[in-house]
Order: structure tokens, then C-alpha cells, then sequence
């Protein structure tokens, strides 16, 4: 088992290193994207990111239920890459602008089972699991509490997954810069 987590910004290449790294070792490759095209623009970005991968990848859709995805998925000799973590952490947050102010979205209880899910599962999973998630601590604070709430849980859940990954990477500008290395 490996686990691999490439953080990094907004066009900053971590998919692409993801995807470097899963060619990289041979397996077979299988691609769990979590975005949904809800709008004409997510759809058309959802097709070039399909189109840019070779055609032997398989490519599922699962917006929410990741953890059940990489249980099912997950064998010696295959390579998983989830891209994006920040979207299927968005895709959880629903109902998240009806908490209480200063409460965090363990209160939702579909957030709190999906996390805790996959934070449990990781550990357990044979083959090779690449990661792909934004750094999003690293602009602005958001003006409003949900964007806030947003902004803290991504940060916790990848310091969470960075304690239990083999490997740690920075993309910036499309330079892959290794934080920690099993």
C-alpha cells in the first residue's frame, strides 16, 4: 500500500503530476473524479481532463461516497488517483451555511461519516492511491463564514491526510516539490 497526496493551487500542475506519477508506475490506472458538472463551463473542463488522459484509464464519477469507491477499487498492481479531494470536501458541505456560527461541519453528519470513512479506509488499502487536492490556505481569508468554514475543513482534512500518506508534494507552477518522502 502507498499513499500519495500532491497539494498545490489552482492551475498548478498536481493533476498532471498526478497522472506523471500513475504512468509512472505501471499499474493500471483507474481515475476517481469527484467534480459534477452542475454548469456548461465544470462540463467542459470534466471532458478535456477526460480527453488528456490515455484511453486505457477508466475514469468513475463519485461526487460523494469515496471511501466505498477505493474499498471496492483498490488492489495490488493498480494505481488510483482521486482528483479533486477539495471538490468531493465541497460536495459534502451541503446545508454546511445553516450551522451555527463557529461551528466546524463535524455537526453535518453525511461531512462526519464521509471523512471519517475515508481517513479509516486509507491505511487499510493495498496497490497505489494518488491524492490530488487544493492548498487553499494560502490566499485570502474568505469573506463570508461558509467560504471560512470551507477554507478550515480543506485544511484539516489535508493535514490529516498528509500524517497518513507515504508521500507528501507541492506543485507549484507545475514544479512538483516533496514535502515528506516515506
Amino acid at each position: 500500500m502507498s499513499v500519495e497526496l500532491i497539494l498545490g493551487g489552482a492551475r498548478s500542475g498536481k493533476s498532471r503530476h498526478a497522472e506523471q506519477r500513475a504512468r509512472a508506475s505501471g499499474a493500471a490506472v483507474t481515475v476517481i473524479a469527484t467534480a459534477q458538472a452542475l454548469d456548461q463551463e465544470m462540463a467542459a473542463r470534466i471532458r478535456r481532463h477526460r480527453q488528456d488522459r490515455p484511453s486505457a484509464w477508466r475514469t468513475l464519477e463519485t461526487p460523494r461516497e469515496l471511501a466505498a469507491t477505493l474499498r471496492r477499487e483498490a488492489a495490488p498492481g493498480h494505481c488510483l488517483i482521486v482528483d479533486c479531494l477539495t471538490l468531493w470536501l465541497a460536495n459534502l458541505l451541503e446545508g454546511a451555511d445553516a450551522l451555527p456560527p463557529g461551528q466546524d461541519a463535524s455537526a453535518l453528519p453525511v461531512f462526519a461519516a464521509e471523512r471519517d470513512a475515508l481517513l479509516s479506509t486509507l491505511p487499510q488499502l493495498p496497490g497505489q492511491i494518488i491524492l490530488v487536492a487544493n492548498e487553499v490556505g494560502l490566499g485570502l481569508v474568505p469573506d463570508t463564514p461558509l467560504g471560512r468554514l470551507f477554507r478550515d475543513e480543506a485544511g484539516r482534512l489535508n493535514q490529516q491526510l498528509a500524517q497518513l500518506a507515504d508521500t507528501v508534494t507541492f506543485v507549484a507552477a507545475g514544479l512538483p516539490l516533496v514535502l515528506k518522502q516515506g
